[in-house]
């Protein structure tokens, strides 16, 4: 998605920046696993079509995603942003004919990184520019029936859990975003930090080459 490509939005402990074609090695790597290919429901793709997936949600108007990095490391301007990555989140827009609905996907691809609370910050951050930003007004999230964690997860943030497939082994949770909501989503993230992506590589490859 076009609108997000030089946004980064800083939280306590992460920085989301947008997936740009030098993070895929890094997530080709982490999509070979799987454990992620079964708690992401994916298949393992070429170097190739994971550069082809890169480009797609930059382009696609239907997908937001963005690449989460951990804000200490990213911090030391010596340290390489794909060395950072830590997962990504997503918001895919899935209904053509109402935008307002979107899927929320994360993940927390670094085993070190999982059942810190990461998740749960991301997942506001993301809700909150949503709501902000693409105008969502109802949020689904689509979890295999194992993943306890991030069922868990997301029942803690208020999600409701709505239907249960049996032949998919997914549930599926919902929150809707009225006025009341949408207040609380907002205050909860008043945290984070909305900068321009491009300024702060700028900073630091600067930083850098004092």
């Amino acid at each position: 998605m076009k609108v997000n490509e030089n946004t980064s939005l800083e939280g306590h402990r992460v920085v989301l920046v947008p997936y740009n074609a030098e993070h895929v090695p890094r997530y080709h790597e982490w999509m070979k696993s799987p454990e992620l290919q079964q708690l992401t429901a994916s298949e393992p793709l070429t170097l190739e079509q994971e550069y082809d997936m890169q480009r797609s949600w930059r382009e696609d108007n239907d997908k937001c995603t963005f690449i989460i990095l951990d804000k200490q490391r990213w911090a030391d301007p010596s340290v390489e942003e794909e060395q950072c990555m830590v997962g990504d989140v997503n918001i895919f827009l899935t209904d053509p004919t109402d935008p307002s609905l979107a899927e929320l996907e994360i993940m927390i691809a670094e085993p070190s990184y999982r059942g810190r609370g990461i998740g749960k910050e991301v997942t506001l951050m993301m809700m909150s520019y949503g709501v902000a930003k693409l105008g969502v007004r109802k949020f689904q999230a689509k979890i295999g029936l194992d993943n306890e964690i991030s069922i868990g997860m997301f029942k803690k943030l208020h999600f409701q859990e709505v239907s249960v497939c049996k032949v998919f082994k997914e549930v599926t949770l919902e929150m809707t975003v009225d006025e009341s909501v949408r207040t609380k989503l907002l205050d909860d993230a008043t945290f984070m930090k909305e900068r321009d992506y491009r300024q702060t590589c700028s900073n630091r490859q600067e930083l850098v080459s004092q």
